[in-house]
């Protein structure tokens, strides 16, 4: 006989848009061996907005990587929603990114022949889908570009091209946008605009984001802000300030030494 699962559990399951169980991620072997994720278990809850932080080697962007689907994790479970991502073909990864997975990215990663709006409705294209009008509108009023759809990126600034690979993500509709370090490459006005976008796509949308970065700032636009050290989960902080984060940064730095 088959017994339900407690609410809690069936709880978690609706509400965990990512899920790492009992995660490692080894590189090499022998004297050359690395480990860079060390029996991670972390969930990632639907329409919330998590950060991911950690000194330089980490393990932060390995992590992100592991679940999205981008690398394959050595031992352990990765989950998107109820998809179990471990052990999939490369089919099936496809599928996964085009259908369930949104991507931004430091390097903006825009096509340059290509429009503002060719480059937002790519992924659309080659999914053999279109996007629905309502929904296309409301995410380009939300970024700010209707009167930029049709420059190409060089035609653009920096901030504008990051708000296209926003658009990009978001568009779809996926259920988790993963974003590594998006204002890397931007000064502090356009980052500022990135973030507020993305702050804005969580509470007024339901969008799902799981952020990595190394900004204090940036992170203190999340809900919730997970921090890695020697690969592992070792302190989170909710509804975080930009000075509790870099306090709690500090101190990993200290704790390695820098």
């Amino acid at each position: 006989m088959t017994t339900a699962a407690p609410p809690q559990s069936r709880q978690r399951a609706e509400t965990a848009a990512a899920r790492a169980a009992g995660v490692w991620k080894v590189y090499g072997s022998g004297e050359a061996q690395v480990v860079a994720l060390r029996d991670v278990d972390v969930e990632l809850e639907r329409g919330r907005f998590t950060a991911i932080m950690g000194p330089s080697g980490s393990g932060k962007s390995t992590l992100m990587h592991c679940l999205a689907g981008l690398d394959s994790v050595t031992r352990g479970q990765v989950s998107i929603g109820e998809t179990a991502v471990t052990g999939l073909s490369d089919a099936g990864l496809t599928k996964l990114r085009r259908d369930k997975v949104g991507f931004i990215f430091q390097q903006f990663n825009l096509l340059p022949t290509l429009s503002a709006e060719e480059n937002i409705l790519l992924p659309l294209a080659i999914a053999g889908r279109r996007p629905d009008p309502a929904w296309y509108a409301t995410v380009i009023d939300t970024v700010g570009l209707r009167d930029r759809l049709h420059h190409r990126p060089s035609q653009l600034s920096g901030g504008q091209q990051q708000r296209v690979a926003c658009a990009r993500a978001l568009v779809a509709r996926p259920e988790v946008i993963f974003a590594d370090e998006p204002t890397g490459n931007l000064d502090s006005r356009s980052g500022a605009e990135v973030l507020a976008f993305l702050r804005r796509s969580v509470t007024e949308y339901g969008q799902t984001i799981i952020m990595v970065t190394h900004d204090a700032n940036a992170a203190s636009y999340a809900d919730r802000v997970v921090f890695l050290a020697d690969g592992a989960i070792v302190h989170e902080l909710t509804s975080p300030s930009a000075d509790a984060v870099l306090d709690t940064m500090k101190s990993l730095d200290r704790r390695d030494g820098r």
